[in-house]
């Protein structure tokens, strides 16, 4: 079964990849050929496997030789293990539909905010809906933590982006408030400090060796996925252990 969502996993990050890069453009993803972005070459089947025709083509077209960009078999292998150890965190049960639909949406974040440092509405508001229908099936205890979690996010990042005049972005917010109410109160504000705590690690490394500048705009979908996964499969023991060094 593992094995199963593994490949289940790669097969949908390639998905995810297309998703992310088709929105924001406005550019249909259904029923569309997947083409060389360099050269518009029609890719054949060989060269859509998940991960493994990147590897055998050495990251590059077949026909022009245009370097292929690396966050496809990243968010494929990421997409995949995610999948597959879900079960292994949380067990068998009903809370795996939150979790794939999370990590569905937070692959397809990754991509459109690297690719285009943007969040798309229809995206949030596609998994807002799917996130409803599950928390109304499967609901957080007590049931209105979801609604709470969803205001808090929101209200948390507009706080942020007033105060700082623009230092956060419009889809951040609203990112947290579908993060929010699909996880609720307390794994939202642990996704966010996470989220902050690789934003700043990762910058401050960045300033030191010279890769980015002080006044450099870097997206912050990717340190809230990251930071929304560490929250939702070990924010728990991360706080009981921390707990424990205070006593």
């Amino acid at each position: 079964m593992h094995i199963y969502l593994f490949v289940l996993g790669l097969v949908l990050g390639s998905f995810f990849n297309v998703v992310g890069l088709s929105v924001p453009v406005s550019q249909p993803f259904v029923n569309r050929r997947s083409a060389c972005p360099s050269c518009g070459r029609t890719l054949t089947s060989f060269e859509l496997i998940p991960v493994i025709s990147y590897m055998l083509q050495g990251g590059k077209c077949r026909g022009c030789r245009a370097g292929i960009s690396p966050i496809y078999p990243v968010v494929e292998l990421l997409t995949g293990t995610l999948f597959a150890s879900a079960p292994l965190v949380l067990g068998w049960s009903d809370e795996l539909l939150i979790c794939w639909t999370l990590i569905s949406l937070l692959m397809i974040i990754l991509v459109s905010d690297v690719i285009y440092m943007l969040i798309p509405d229809k995206i949030l508001l596609f998994f807002m809906v799917i996130f409803i229908m599950l928390r109304v099936s499967f609901p957080l205890s007590p049931w209105w933590d979801s609604i709470a979690g969803a205001l808090m996010g929101f209200s948390l990042l507009l706080l942020i982006a007033i105060v700082s005049k623009g230092g956060m972005g419009g889809g951040d917010i609203k990112l947290f408030a579908v993060i929010g109410f699909a996880l609720g109160t307390k794994l939202m504000l642990l996704s966010f400090l996470f989220a902050s705590f690789y934003g700043a690690i990762l910058g401050i490394i960045g300033m030191l060796t010279g890769v980015l500048e002080k006044k450099t705009v870097i997206p912050f979908g990717p340190y809230i996925v990251f930071g929304t996964l560490t929250a939702y499969f070990w924010g728990d023991h991360i706080v009981h252990l921390y707990a424990s060094f205070l006593r």
